[in-house]
C-alpha cells in the first residue's frame, strides 16, 4: 500500500501487501516482509530486515545505530522474525562488530517503551513487557517472559521458559524454566503455570522441580550440585538443559532465596 504522507526510499525492499501508514520513515536497505503493518510515526532505518505478518506500532524505532561509543559505523542489522509484533515506543537497536546483528525471534510480544539493545538475541514467543531494558549483549531464550519495568545487565542470559517479576534488576544469569523475583533476584520457583500452558506434563514439571530442589535448596554449591544431579537423576531433555545452561554461565545464576530469621 502506498501511502503519499510517508517517506519509503526508493531502495526499500518492500513486499506488495504491507501496509504503511502516514508519517513513517523507511531507510535506505530496509526489508518489509508480506503482510506486515507499520503504523503511524514508526522510524525504520538502515539495516532493519522484518519479517511477515509482523505489527508494528506507533512510535517504535527499529534499527537506530547502537548506543554504544565503541560503535564505529559499521554495516550491522536488525532481523525480525515472521508474527512479531512491537507496541508503541518500542527501541531496537542495530548490532555492533562484535555480532553484526541484533535479533529478535519470531512470535514475540514487545510491549511499549521497551528496549532491546545492540547485539541482543531474543528467542521465538518470548515477551518483554512494557519498559523492559535490555542492555547489549543479552540473550533471552524461546517463550521466556521478563516483566515489565526489569533492567537486565548486559551479557546476561535468560533461559527458556523463564518468568522474571517486573521491577527487577538481573544482574546474573537465570535458568530455564524457573521464576525469579525479589532483590537481590532469587529463585522462587518454577514456572509450573507456564509450563502446563504449553503441555508439559505433571511428571515432566515434576522432574524439573527436582533438579531445582538439589540446585537451589538442598545447600550444596553450584559444582556439588551439578555433580550430584547428573549422577542420581535420571538423564532427561530437560535436566540437560539445565545442567548445560548453569555449566556454561560465564556470569553465573542467580541465588536461591533464603529469607533473613532475624533471630527468631
Amino acid at each position: 500500500m502506498k501511502q503519499p504522507l510517508a517517506f519509503v526510499d526508493s531502495d526499500a525492499k518492500i513486499a506488495e501487501n504491507v501496509v504503511i501508514e502516514p508519517f513513517v520513515t523507511i531507510d535506505k536497505g530496509v526489508e518489509i516482509g508480506e503482510g506486515t503493518w507499520i503504523g503511524p510515526n514508526v522510524t525504520i532505518m538502515e539495516g532493519a530486515k522484518i519479517g511477515k505478518n509482523c505489527r508494528i506500532f506507533p512510535g517504535a524505532v527499529i534499527s537506530a545505530i547502537p548506543q554504544d561509543l565503541k560503535f564505529a559505523g559499521e554495516k550491522t542489522t536488525v532481523e525480525i522474525g515472521d508474527n512479531t509484533t512491537i507496541r508503541e515506543c518500542v527501541t531496537i537497536n542495530r548490532g555492533t562488530k562484535a555480532s553484526f546483528k541484533t535479533k529478535v525471534g519470531e512470535n514475540c510480544l514487545i510491549m511499549a517503551y521497551a528496549h532491546i539493545a545492540h547485539d541482543c538475541v531474543i528467542g521465538n514467543n518470548a515477551i518483554l513487557a512494557n519498559a523492559a531494558t535490555l542492555g547489549g549483549h543479552v540473550v533471552i531464550d524461546d517463550w521466556a517472559i521478563v516483566g515489565g519495568l526489569c533492567a537486565v545487565h548486559q551479557f546476561v542470559h535468560i533461559g527458556s521458559h523463564a518468568m522474571i517479576s517486573g521491577g527487577s534488576l538481573v544482574r546474573k544469569d537465570v535458568p530455564p524454566f524457573v521464576k525469579a523475583a525479589r532483590e537481590p533476584l532469587s529463585f522462587v520457583g518454577v514456572n509450573s503455570i507456564g509450563l502446563r500452558r504449553r503441555d508439559y506434563s505433571n511428571e515432566k514439571i515434576n522432574e524439573i522441580q527436582e533438579v531445582y530442589r538439589i540446585l537451589y535448596l538442598k545447600g550444596y554449591n553450584n559444582s556439588d550440585a551439578l555433580e550430584y544431579i547428573e549422577t542420581n537423576l535420571a538423564a532427561t531433555h530437560e535436566r540437560d538443559v539445565i545442567l548445560m545452561f548453569v555449566r556454561n554461565s560465564p556470569r553465573g545464576i542467580m541465588k536461591g532465596y533464603f529469607p533473613e530469621t532475624n533471630g527468631h
